[in-house]
Protein backbone atom coordinates (compact mmCIF):
# COMPACT_ATOMS: atom_id res chain seq x y z
CA UNK A 1 0.00 0.00 0.00
CA UNK A 2 0.97 3.53 -0.98
CA UNK A 3 2.86 5.50 2.45
CA UNK A 4 0.86 8.25 1.67
CA UNK A 5 -2.65 6.12 1.93
CA UNK A 6 -1.48 4.22 4.91
CA UNK A 7 -0.58 7.39 6.62
CA UNK A 8 -3.86 8.84 5.63
CA UNK A 9 -5.76 6.07 7.00
CA UNK A 10 -3.76 5.69 10.06
CA UNK A 11 -4.18 9.71 10.41
CA UNK A 12 -7.84 9.25 10.02
CA UNK A 13 -8.74 6.67 12.40
CA UNK A 14 -7.13 8.05 14.92
CA UNK A 15 -9.08 11.23 14.54
CA UNK A 16 -12.41 9.32 14.42
CA UNK A 17 -11.55 8.40 18.32
CA UNK A 18 -10.82 11.76 18.82
CA UNK A 19 -6.42 11.11 19.56
CA UNK A 20 -5.09 14.37 20.96
CA UNK A 21 -1.81 16.03 19.46
CA UNK A 22 -0.92 13.75 16.34
CA UNK A 23 2.22 14.08 14.57
CA UNK A 24 3.72 12.23 11.70
CA UNK A 25 7.75 12.26 11.38
CA UNK A 26 9.55 11.13 8.09
CA UNK A 27 11.76 8.78 9.22
CA UNK A 28 13.74 7.96 6.14
CA UNK A 29 16.96 9.43 7.12
CA UNK A 30 17.05 8.20 10.39
CA UNK A 31 16.59 4.11 9.96
CA UNK A 32 15.75 1.93 7.46
CA UNK A 33 12.76 -0.30 9.58
CA UNK A 34 10.18 1.94 8.58
CA UNK A 35 9.34 5.15 6.95
CA UNK A 36 7.13 6.91 9.70
CA UNK A 37 6.71 7.42 13.08
CA UNK A 38 3.43 8.68 14.20
CA UNK A 39 2.46 9.70 18.07
CA UNK A 40 -0.57 10.61 19.63
CA UNK A 41 -2.45 10.89 22.82
CA UNK A 42 -5.35 9.14 24.17
CA UNK A 43 -6.93 10.97 27.48
CA UNK A 44 -7.53 6.97 29.48
CA UNK A 45 -6.35 3.49 28.79
CA UNK A 46 -9.88 2.77 27.45
CA UNK A 47 -9.06 5.26 24.97
CA UNK A 48 -5.19 4.76 24.17
CA UNK A 49 -6.88 1.20 23.40
CA UNK A 50 -9.99 2.45 21.25
CA UNK A 51 -7.46 4.28 18.96
CA UNK A 52 -5.26 1.41 18.37
CA UNK A 53 -8.33 -0.86 17.78
CA UNK A 54 -9.97 1.93 15.43
CA UNK A 55 -6.32 1.80 13.22
CA UNK A 56 -6.15 -1.59 13.09
CA UNK A 57 -9.90 -1.65 11.76
CA UNK A 58 -9.12 0.70 9.15
CA UNK A 59 -6.07 -0.36 7.92
CA UNK A 60 -7.41 -4.30 7.44
CA UNK A 61 -10.81 -2.82 6.38
CA UNK A 62 -8.93 -1.14 3.17
CA UNK A 63 -6.50 -4.15 2.74
CA UNK A 64 -3.83 -2.99 4.41
CA UNK A 65 -1.56 -5.08 7.15
CA UNK A 66 -1.23 -4.74 10.83
CA UNK A 67 1.98 -6.69 11.63
CA UNK A 68 2.02 -6.11 15.30
CA UNK A 69 -0.14 -4.24 18.28
CA UNK A 70 1.62 -4.28 21.96
CA UNK A 71 0.44 -2.35 25.06
CA UNK A 72 -2.88 -3.28 25.15
CA UNK A 73 -2.53 -5.06 28.49
CA UNK A 74 -1.76 -1.42 30.26
CA UNK A 75 -3.03 0.91 27.84
CA UNK A 76 -0.04 3.35 28.83
CA UNK A 77 1.79 3.18 25.61
CA UNK A 78 0.21 1.14 22.36
CA UNK A 79 2.15 0.73 19.56
CA UNK A 80 0.73 -0.33 16.05
CA UNK A 81 3.24 -1.77 13.62
CA UNK A 82 1.99 -1.16 9.97
CA UNK A 83 5.40 -2.19 8.59
CA UNK A 84 6.17 1.21 6.58
CA UNK A 85 4.71 2.82 9.43
CA UNK A 86 4.95 2.59 13.11
CA UNK A 87 1.67 4.44 15.05
CA UNK A 88 2.76 5.10 18.73
CA UNK A 89 -0.28 5.88 21.30
CA UNK A 90 0.30 7.24 24.65
CA UNK A 91 -1.56 9.32 27.36
CA UNK A 92 0.15 12.45 28.23
CA UNK A 93 2.43 11.22 31.03
CA UNK A 94 3.78 8.46 29.28
CA UNK A 95 4.35 10.88 25.87
CA UNK A 96 5.95 13.36 28.02
CA UNK A 97 8.67 11.05 29.59
CA UNK A 98 9.28 9.25 26.63
CA UNK A 99 9.80 12.34 24.27
CA UNK A 100 9.80 10.68 21.11
CA UNK A 101 9.45 13.63 19.15
CA UNK A 102 12.84 14.28 20.03
CA UNK A 103 13.86 10.81 18.99
CA UNK A 104 11.89 10.75 15.97
CA UNK A 105 10.99 14.35 15.29
CA UNK A 106 13.60 15.65 12.97
CA UNK A 107 11.76 16.00 9.81
CA UNK A 108 7.86 16.40 10.73
CA UNK A 109 5.33 15.45 7.63
CA UNK A 110 2.82 18.38 7.00
CA UNK A 111 -0.96 16.21 7.27
CA UNK A 112 -4.16 17.44 7.25
CA UNK A 113 -5.92 17.48 10.22
CA UNK A 114 -9.55 17.63 10.72
CA UNK A 115 -10.61 20.57 12.40
CA UNK A 116 -12.94 20.90 15.44
CA UNK A 117 -16.52 21.42 15.16
CA UNK A 118 -17.58 24.82 15.10
CA UNK A 119 -18.95 26.20 18.20
CA UNK A 120 -17.18 23.65 20.34
CA UNK A 121 -14.33 24.80 22.52
CA UNK A 122 -11.10 22.44 22.01
CA UNK A 123 -10.92 19.99 25.12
Amino acid sequence: MDIRKLQRLAVDALEDVKAKDIRVFNTTRLTELFDRVIVASGTSNRQTRSLASSVVEKVKGAGGTVLSVEGTEAGEWVLVDLGDIVVHIMQPAAREYYALEEIWGGKPVRVKLAEPARGRLPA
